[in-house]
């Protein structure tokens, strides 16, 4: 009795592990039970994960790739995120070592290595000297300037 129980519950574990999750049913708009790049496109980042995942090569993600896709786009914008406070922590560095540039009144938001630079300088040479200090801190990207001269 108990081995049909045991054998009982595995197969409900099976069945369950196959089905296709919500998002996946959601995603696979042709109803294939599988999932194309074109299918997925719309997600920022995305192709990487797909190709990652994309175990048999076939241009298609099954249920169980789909799932390994997700596992691997998700570190991959946590990598993201990790990369760009420590890009901030460089850039707010940086401008604390220029000497002559007060940049306690300067806030430094970062997103996929763009920097927004807001805040307050007392003068123009100010905020040119932080967005060239900013500009040369590695790994930036690009540089916004939202910094206002009182």
């Amino acid at each position: 009795m108990k081995f049909w129980l045991a054998a009982a519950a595995l197969m409900a574990m099976a069945t369950a592990y196959a089905q296709p999750s919500d998002k996946f049913r959601s995603l696979d708009r042709n109803g294939d039970g599988f999932l194309s790049k074109d299918e997925v496109s719309h997600i920022p980042g995305y192709a990487r994960a797909f190709d990652e995942a994309d175990e048999n090569r076939d241009g298609r993600l099954s249920p169980d790739e789909f799932i390994k896709s997700e596992s691997i786009h998700d570190r991959q914008e946590l990598g993201k995120s990790i990369d760009d406070s420590v890009l901030t922590a460089k850039v707010k560095a940086a401008l604390l070592r220029e000497r002559g540039l007060k940049s306690g009144d300067v806030h430094v938001e970062t997103n996929q290595a763009r920097v927004l630079l807001s805040g307050f300088v007392d003068s123009d040479d100010q905020k040119q000297r932080a967005i060239a200090v900013t500009r040369r801190v590695d790994g930036v990207r690009e540089v916004r300037d939202g910094i206002n001269v009182r």
